[in-house]
């Protein structure tokens, strides 16, 4: 399990207080709230964006709060992405693969790269600079970006919203056969129901910056 203590951070008006929460080791958890409740806050925290103070943060046996951001070993998709535009998708892909891979674990990762970006459909824009993408493509990149960085957890901001109905759709099932074959936790923060129901098995709720049930 997950547990995290103690998490309070305060922006001008706004506070983030989770005194203690418990999220599990498998599937996929939805991080659910509106717009300015807290979630993408809480988010951020884990990677290591935000520092509060005296704040715990345990997985199996490791205190991930202390550590770097680089030491966490998360995979993040981001809502914007993030790619490098000048960048081929293949390249981007490249250089986190060769920033995350030491020489003994690096062809077991280049392989398994393989093997997602067959099931992520990215053969026939592998070539093509990031700023070329469409939206349904750059999410598609991010997401093997964050898969080849060989996370133990998975955390991922909005990753359907900057694309329409049909896309989202085709997004969904496209994650969903992806999660099917991944062994570590999946975080996934919304606002939208239908992420809710169609890929998550546990749900946590902020509301102004609270844990609710």
């Amino acid at each position: 399990m997950s547990s995290i203590k103690n998490l309070y951070i305060k922006f001008d008006q706004f506070e983030l207080d989770i005194p203690e929460l418990i999220l599990p080791d498998k599937g996929v958890t939805a991080i659910v709230g509106s717009s300015g409740s807290g979630k993408t806050t809480f988010l951020q925290t884990l990677i290591g964006l935000h520092q509060p103070k005296n704040w715990r943060w345990t997985y199996k046996g490791e205190i991930l709060s202390e550590l770097s951001i680089s030491e966490r070993r998360l995979g993040v998709v981001f809502q914007s992405y993030d790619l490098f535009p000048h960048l081929t998708a293949e390249d981007n892909i490249l250089l986190i693969l060769k920033a995350r891979s030491s020489e003994k674990n690096y062809d077991e990762n280049k392989k398994q790269l393989e093997q997602f970006k067959k099931v992520l459909n990215l053969d026939s824009c592998w070539g093509t600079l990031a700023d070329k993408l469409s939206g349904g493509e750059k999410q598609r990149v991010a997401l093997l970006r964050a898969l080849v960085s060989n996370p133990r957890i998975l955390l991922l901001d909005e990753p359907f919203s900057a694309l329409d109905a049909d896309l989202r759709f085709e997004a969904r099932q496209m994650l969903k056969k992806v999660v099917g074959q991944l062994d570590i936790p999946v975080y996934l923060v919304t606002h939208d129901k239908e992420d809710v129901e169609f890929l998550a098995q546990h749900v946590v709720r902020i509301n102004n910056g609270k844990i609710v049930k």
